[in-house]
């Protein structure tokens, strides 16, 4: 596949080659996880942490802080914050910049969940044109020599549409970069991705760096978007996951290499457990990371011929042993499965977006306040 046209993706001071963002997922962009990708990548490409409550934050809550936690390898060190009170995240913004916690701070205005749009945040935030000016105004305001980027959605529903009004908020308030998701809220994650409306964005914003996100599955689909939509990067989400060594194929193909890796189980396995060893040391306690890792097993085993028993039992392991005892029992030497590509996690189809009464009236209401609990007051999701 014919490269497209690149220039370095640029970050503030922070150069991003090649120009590809490991998307900030709850529950699964933690420590580890970013170890196993820049591992595979060569420590190319930009990794960012799940997503952190600026409330919680300011409040230094326990969980929160060791999610901000970044390996010395680590660099640059990229957190991404969600907040829906401006004053609460310029704060947050600040102890990050004054406390050298990272070296920048993505916001969240993308999640589609109830629990988060139903208090004004996420992917609903933009709507209310001038809290969303408000929140950059106070994030870049507070964050000194940092570079601050968004993350966000085309917009509620189809007739909610907020992607280029923010678009171009964001270049006013002087947000380093912007990641647009091709869906609205409703979509959640099904359906296909609207590539056009990233390229329509990356005709509106042409000031700062746009990226796209959306159904990039494979190293070429990450081509393919940046040639037909003529963004500036690309994030991966759900097509990493259980497929960390996708950051490998990413930066054979931006160089110009040829195909993709096609790991047997045998060293899909190998990889299964250092993941849920590195989350064992990470939480402290081999069992939680074995626990955590749970989630993780049928992703990583997408396609192989496993049956439904040996799915369960590696499902319900409660220790690396159990794990090991597991995994050794599988035929090993299965080659990659035709099977094993496309779509992972996620994908259900249109639902309502859950939003304040009252959100989708007028969206430069000035008056507009979200309640004080709007921020959980733990991270991760």
């Amino acid at each position: 596949m014919t490269l497209p046209q690149t220039t370095p993706l640029q970050i503030g001071p922070h150069t991003v080659t090649p120009p590809v963002v490991l998307a900030p997922m709850a529950g699964i962009t933690n420590a580890p996880f970013r170890t196993l990708c820049r591992e595979f990548s060569g420590g190319k490409g930009l990794f960012v942490s799940e997503m952190i409550t600026t409330r919680a934050l300011v409040e230094r809550n326990e969980k929160t802080m060791q999610l901000v936690h970044f390996d010395a390898s680590e660099k640059p060190r990229s957190i991404q914050l969600y907040g829906v009170d401006p004053s609460t995240v310029g704060k947050a913004v600040r102890m990050i910049a004054d406390e050298d916690l990272a070296d920048h701070v993505d916001l969240n205005f993308g999640c589609p969940v109830p629990k988060v749009t139903r208090k004004g945040g996420g992917s609903a935030l933009p709507y209310k044109r001038h809290l969303l000016r408000a929140i950059l105004r106070e994030a870049v305001g507070n964050a000194g020599s940092l570079p601050v980027t968004i993350k966000m959605r085309k917009g509620i529903d189809d007739d909610h549409l907020t992607y280029l009004d923010a678009g171009r908020i964001a270049v006013e308030e002087g947000v380093t970069a912007v990641a647009l998701h091709g869906r609205t809220a409703s979509q959640h994650y099904g359906g296909t991705a609207d590539w056009d409306a990233i390229a329509r964005l990356k005709e509106a914003v042409t000031e700062i760096p746009v990226l796209g996100n959306g159904d990039i599955w494979c190293a070429d689909d990450a081509v393919r978007m940046m040639r037909e939509t003529g963004c500036d990067g690309v994030v991966v989400g759900r097509g990493c996951l259980g497929r960390p060594w996708l950051f490998g194929d990413l930066v054979n193909a931006f160089e110009g290499g040829a195909g993709q890796a096609r790991p047997t189980l045998r060293e899909v396995t190998a990889v299964m457990r250092r993941h849920a060893e590195l989350l064992g040391e990470w939480l402290g306690d081999e069992r939680r990371g074995v626990i955590d890792f749970r989630k993780h097993v049928a992703w990583y085993t997408k396609g192989f011929a496993l049956g439904a028993q040996s799915r369960q039992r590696l499902a319900l392991s409660s220790s690396l042993a159990e794990l090991d005892e597991h995994l050794g029992a599988l035929d090993l030497d299965q080659p990659w499965p035709d099977g094993a590509e496309g779509p992972r996690g996620r994908t259900a189809g249109t639902k309502r977006v859950v939003l304040p009464d009252g959100w989708l009236g007028d969206p430069y209401d000035t008056t507009v306040a979200v309640d004080a609990d709007a921020e959980s007051d733990t991270s991760g999701g």
